[in-house]
């Protein structure tokens, strides 16, 4: 593998490519029209043009992706997360080309990309499931009877998608009707198909994640947990790992059967296996993500393993160089999503111009970001400017690192995520570990208090008074210049 194509953009480009350097391996950039100056296409060895900004007219075809890997003779292309990272079609098409997909098979793809088919795999291996139907329903007598046996609080959810879309939570049976319409029509618009099942409602989830790795000899392995609980509009906004409330012997358990989800699907590669926790430790598999996660970093920080070199040598055929045994935690890694957004307007995206941008540094931070000063924020896509990691000997260090970066941060121009991060971290529910999904639906009332808020005010302030202070400075030394005095002296209180 002499080169390798990264089909897509941004902190996830960057982040691939710096891990292929470091192998030997040259990578080729591909950018649509937005991204003609980023930094991903700037430190590639060669870059490729791919198209108008619009992602459906760029990085979305698949044909213009594997056109751009043929013309510069790239030999393995990968795809990063989003995008076509989890699209069976663009994996078989990939591989018909003669080149090689950084990432599992088609056929495992497609087992694992509908949360039935998925559901169904893991069946095989006893996994726990949440009670539910076992297919796809349409039909409201259905459903009925079945929210009847299971019980209510439901869910409704998408087959084919995620993200909280085609998703709806029935209290009683009167609200059935309307919210089955809702969701299959929401299916439809996001997915192109109207799937739905019914699972239990969990009251009170927590969202514990596994990382897995195999090989293609048949070697899979688990890297242990990571926690993604905070989230808003069922998107994850902080990770951790490990998990704060895990024993021994849930993990043991929970990673044994992420193992087993595996290999039910012949899985080769790197992907991560979602469960959900209930009140009492209990665990159900949820559905498993066939890629990288973005919240891979904190796995690589507890475990000390570059995930990307690993899915790097996994494609070019060879064997893990570690066993299960072999694997330990150390320490504790938390991960905040740097986004474009605007936590007192509902997390709303927020575009313009990166006025300020100086990352944190020191002991035990990492930043993976894509921007830097006077760019733009483009519209077109995922609002993330960055990720913020630290790690610690264990999670109180952890998060004062995190609570010390994020003061450390400086982002000027636009609405982010920094406050809500500090806010969260501050708050006595993330302290003691005692959260769950809905932490933000109980905590946060929609606008941050004057001390979470970002410091641009200050800093704006702050700059104003030294400009102040040094044109009293020259109006004071030409008033010495003219009158011979050469004695006053300015104290300046910045």
């Amino acid at each position: 593998m002499n080169k390798i194509l990264i089909a897509n953009r941004g902190e996830i480009a960057l982040r691939i490519m710096r891990s292929a350097r470091e192998m030997g391996i040259k990578t080729v950039a591909v950018f649509s029209d937005a991204d003609r100056n980023a930094l991903h296409v700037r430190y590639a060895d060669e870059s490729v043009h791919i198209g108008p900004s619009a992602s459906n007219q760029s990085y979305l075809v698949i044909e213009k992706i594997i056109n751009a890997a043929l013309s510069t003779g790239a030999d393995a292309i990968h795809p990063g997360y989003g995008f076509l990272s989890e699209n069976a079609e663009f994996a078989r098409k990939v591989k018909q080309a003669g080149i090689t997909l950084i990432g599992p098979s088609p056929e495992s793809m497609e087992v694992m990309g509908d949360k039935l088919s998925a559901k169904a795999a893991a069946k095989k291996y006893n996994i726990p499931l949440v009670p539910g139907s076992d297919g796809a329903i349409s039909d409201e007598k259905e459903a009925e009877k079945i929210a009847q046996e299971i019980g209510f609080p439901i869910l409704i959810k998408a087959s084919a998608g995620g993200g909280g879309k085609g998703m709806r939570v029935v209290e009683h049976a009167g609200e059935l009707e309307e919210q089955m319409h809702r969701a299959i029509s929401e299916a439809k618009s996001a997915f192109g198909d109207g799937s739905v099942f019914i699972e239990r409602y969990v009251a009170s989830p927590r969202h514990i994640e596994f990382q897995i790795l195999g090989d293609t000899h048949g070697n899979i392995v688990h890297l242990f947990e990571r926690e993604c609980s905070v989230q808003r509009r069922h998107q994850k906004v902080i990770e951790e790992a490990p998990s704060a409330i895990l024993t021994p012997e849930i993990r043991e358990k929970m990673g044994q059967c992420a193992v087993d989800v595996a290999k039910a699907c012949n899985y080769v590669g790197a992907g991560t296996v979602e469960f959900i926790l209930d009140e009492k430790l209990n665990f159900y598999f949820l559905e498993m993500n066939t890629r990288l996660q973005v919240e891979h970093p904190v796995t690589e920080m507890i475990t000390g393993i570059d995930l990307v070199k690993e899915q790097i040598k996994v494609a070019r055929g060879e064997a893990l160089s570690f066993k299960q045994e072999d694997l330990k935690i150390n320490g504790h890694a938390i991960e905040l999503r740097v986004y474009a957004e605007d936590p007192n307007n509902n997390f709303l995206p927020d575009i313009g111009k990166l006025k300020k941008y100086k990352i944190p540094k020191g002991p035990g931070v990492r930043v993976d970001d894509g921007f830097e000063q006077g760019m733009d924020i483009p519209i077109y896509y995922d609002p993330m400017i960055a990720k913020l990691i630290t790690h610690g000997e264990n999670r109180t260090i952890a998060i004062d690192r995190m609570l010390r970066a994020i003061k450390d941060y400086r982002i000027f121009g636009i609405e982010t995520t920094l406050g809500f991060g500090r806010f969260v971290l501050k708050h006595e529910a993330f302290a003691s570990g005692n959260f769950d999904t809905h932490f933000v639906k109980k905590y946060f009332n929609g606008k941050l208090e004057e001390e979470y808020q970002n410091d641009e005010a200050e800093i704006a302030a702050l700059v104003a008074v030294k400009a102040f202070e040094k044109d009293k400075k020259r109006i004071a030394d030409n008033a010495i210049s003219k009158s011979g005095y050469s004695s006053w002296r300015m104290r300046s209180r910045i």
